[in-house]
């Protein structure tokens, strides 16, 4: 996974070279980034292309005028766009600026503060295009412009930037669950949970943080106290009455979803509020209950982790919050 390979390198560019090279089975990020590379100008795919360039602006490498082109090429193309994807492009954008001549991030960022809803404080899921389920917006809709809202904002001093990721930040930390949950799906027009499961460990330990902490970094709101209530659930979630962290397997297993068929409450809750707003398909947490663990994790899971707890992070984080 291209996809996949950015996000590691994301996370492993602060780590040891040798333990990068232990990693990468005997490359190093420069090989692995010359690889990704070369049939770039082929990738069709936004957030592909934007990760990308953010993991080779990340560890510095040389050659990314290639990498720069074709993410400049896709953006100018009039598509609709997920709103995640616009995300990592400014990101990238930021982590890279001398490379950004064109006024990439700027455009970016302009755009996605302008699909801001001011009347739900949340994002929508995918710009330019309507369907059935376009009022539904996730927990990833929220967090990556946050991030990147908030990076825009510290390099720029752009206000409105940092009071729109701060906003979006309050929402999402209003809804959070009484056991710290982040939950899943999002009204766009009200800004009210719609479904909350699965809930994602990745969720809870990576993405939460790392846009709560550039937030808090930019010059934002701290919200320490909702990124230890994830935390927390992480450690103990109740719907399972134990931990997704498994030490025998030294894995960090990937959710807590329902016992259902298919994705059939997601569906079903979109349907029913599609109606109406506040309507919701009832008695799903009886009859489908949140207790279904799911046995796999994955690279961007672990490198997510790393790029939001590097080690001054997280040696700070133990001493004033926990003793793990």
């Amino acid at each position: 996974s291209r996809r996949y390979t950015a996000i590691a390198l994301i996370g492993l560019a602060g780590e040891d070279r040798e333990l990068v090279r232990e990693v990468l089975h005997g490359d190093t990020t420069h090989t692995v980034c010359e690889r990704i590379e070369r049939d770039v100008d082929r990738v069709e795919n936004l957030g592909d292309v934007a990760l990308s360039v953010w993991a080779a602006g990340f560890v510095e490498y040389p050659d990314r005028g290639r990498l720069w082109r074709r993410l400049d090429q896709l953006v100018m193309m009039d598509e609709a766009r997920p709103v995640v994807e616009l995300s990592w492009a400014l990101a990238a954008a930021c982590v890279d600026r001398k490379w950004d001549k064109a006024g990439l991030g700027e455009r970016l960022a302009k755009r996605l503060m302008t699909s801001f809803s001011e009347r739900s404080s949340v994002f929508p899921h995918v710009l330019g295009q309507a369907s059935s389920r376009s009022h539904v917006s996730c927990y990833a809709d929220m967090v990556y412009p946050i991030h990147a809202l908030s990076n825009y904002a510290k390099l720029t001093g752009d206000k409105d930037a940092l009071t729109i990721a701060a906003k979006c930040a309050q929402k999402i930390c209003e809804q959070q669950g009484a056991a710290g949950q982040w939950w899943w799906h999002y009204d766009q027009r009200t800004g009210d949970v719609i479904e909350g499961y699965p809930v994602y460990a990745i969720h809870q330990d990576a993405m939460g943080p790392l846009a709560l902490f550039a937030l808090k970094e930019a010059g934002g709101p701290d919200f320490s106290q909702a990124i230890r209530k994830g935390l927390e659930w992480l450690w103990y979630a109740p719907e399972i009455g134990a931990s997704l962290i498994d030490g025998k397997a030294d894995l960090i297993w990937r959710k807590v979803a329902r016992r259902e068929p298919g994705k059939f409450t997601r569906y079903a809750q979109a349907a029913a509020s599609r109606i109406s707003p506040a309507l919701r398909f009832p008695g799903v947490d009886t009859l489908l209950p949140p207790r279904a663990i799911d046995y796999e994790d994955r690279p961007y899971h672990l490198g997510w982790l790393l790029y939001a707890w590097p080690a001054a992070r997280a040696l700070k984080w133990d001493q004033s919050n926990y003793n793990l």
